[in-house]
């Protein structure tokens, strides 16, 4: 009993410290996005496009790199950066429902696996290319391809990232996403005018995170007055959302691969390895989340005894724990582990890959949506 209540004394401080960064992280995330809405840069009703983790971050580095971190709080700040980040992951499966996808239809979810894959190869080329890190480069693939920092969030335990490459890859996906968020409303509407699906299906393949994505289609609706493409950017992100349970081990394995290759290694982990069990609890919440729904459309009452509003209110309140603190925390965490002196030899050059990554994903999403996007039904 004293072994345990010494061991919970000692991460303690740590895990308050990453809470206490977390909240204000959030309220100045929040602040920003209402002083967004007041320039008139985003509508009213936008979340904000600068996420309560990114902030976390930041907050993070400047507090290890000005007045640094006390030994007291090591040890609960490697504790919210380890299980507080799984636990996080996990409890965002409640958030997507396999319905979302079906909604789609049979050329809907093509579109977004060959966005999504253009995105993690093109990525990983451009990576190889510059002779950046591998790690670096596998977290911006699959946050450009997937679904923003929260991809970068779930790779970087299974890759074995640093700290400094995660902090880099998110600020990378930030800034990239924060401009398609406010061009690509434009762009959408000069090719796409008056078809709603095909804007929708632009903003949610073409941009990295779901605020942001959410963001450029509030933009869109309010500005050309057309409320669909809300629905439709909405729901074709929550499907790319969905394939992080495929893109995480996918990427791992494709890592391991290619760097033992350049060690002259063969030996790969064995294929569950890729497979992490926080992904594994997440898919599971996901399906939980499905038949809930299922059962709320077919009844009036999830799993037969849970009225709607209970419900929502239920996976609604735990996913959102999930996102916005228990993944806060971590980055927080991921912040107060970083000294600067390790981002000394990144250079510009993995700015340059997120741009050529968002660029590429944005061609690659125009020219399949002008192409197929007539064809799918929302």
């Amino acid at each position: 009993m004293d072994t345990m209540w010494n061991t919970i004394s000692k991460i303690i401080p740590g895990i308050l410290l990453c809470l206490i960064i977390t909240l204000l992280g959030i309220y100045i995330a929040d602040l920003i996005g209402l002083i967004l809405v007041a320039l008139n840069v985003v509508p009213a009703g936008s979340a904000s496009p600068v996420s309560g983790i990114f902030v976390a971050i930041l907050m993070g580095l400047i507090i290890r790199n000005t007045i640094g971190l006390h030994k007291t709080f090591e040890n609960g700040v490697s504790f919210s950066l380890n299980y507080a980040l799984r636990a996080g992951i996990i409890l965002l499966g409640l958030r997507l429902s396999l319905i979302e996808a079906l909604k789609l239809g049979a050329w809907g979810l093509p579109l977004i696996i060959i966005c999504i894959s253009s995105g993690l190869l093109i990525t990983v080329y451009f990576t190889n290319k510059m002779q950046q890190p591998e790690k670096l480069g596998t977290l911006i693939a699959g946050g450009t391809g997937v679904c923003g920092v929260t991809a970068i969030m779930a790779i970087s335990p299974v890759i074995k990232a640093k700290d400094n490459e995660i902090s880099y890859a998110v600020a990378n996906i930030t800034i990239f996403g924060l401009i398609g968020m406010l061009l690509y409303p434009y762009l959408a509407n000069a090719l796409f005018s008056n078809d709603p699906i095909k804007a929708g299906l632009f903003l949610g393949t073409a941009i990295h995170d779901t605020a942001q994505v959410t963001g450029s289609a509030l933009i869109y609706s309010q500005v050309y007055d057309m409320p669909k493409v809300i629905d439709v950017a909405t729901v074709t992100k929550l499907t790319r959302n969905l394939f992080i349970i495929v893109v995480i081990p996918a990427l791992s394995y494709f890592f391991y691969k290619r760097s033992n290759s350049s060690k002259g290694q063969n030996a790969i982990p064995k294929w569950y390895k890729f497979i992490p069990l926080f992904v594994i609890g997440f898919l599971l919440l996901s399906m939980f989340r499905t038949i809930g729904d299922m059962t709320v459309e077919k009844t009036s009452k999830a799993f037969g005894f849970l009225d709607i509003d209970s419900w929502v209110g239920l996976y609604t309140f735990w996913s959102s724990f999930g996102s916005k603190y228990l993944l806060g925390m971590a980055m927080a965490g991921v912040g107060l582990s970083t000294n600067f002196k390790l981002f000394k030899g990144l250079g510009l050059k993995p700015f340059y890959i997120g741009l050529l990554a968002a660029v590429s994903v944005g061609l690659v999403s125009l020219t399949l949506v002008s192409l197929f996007g007539h064809l799918v039904r929302v």
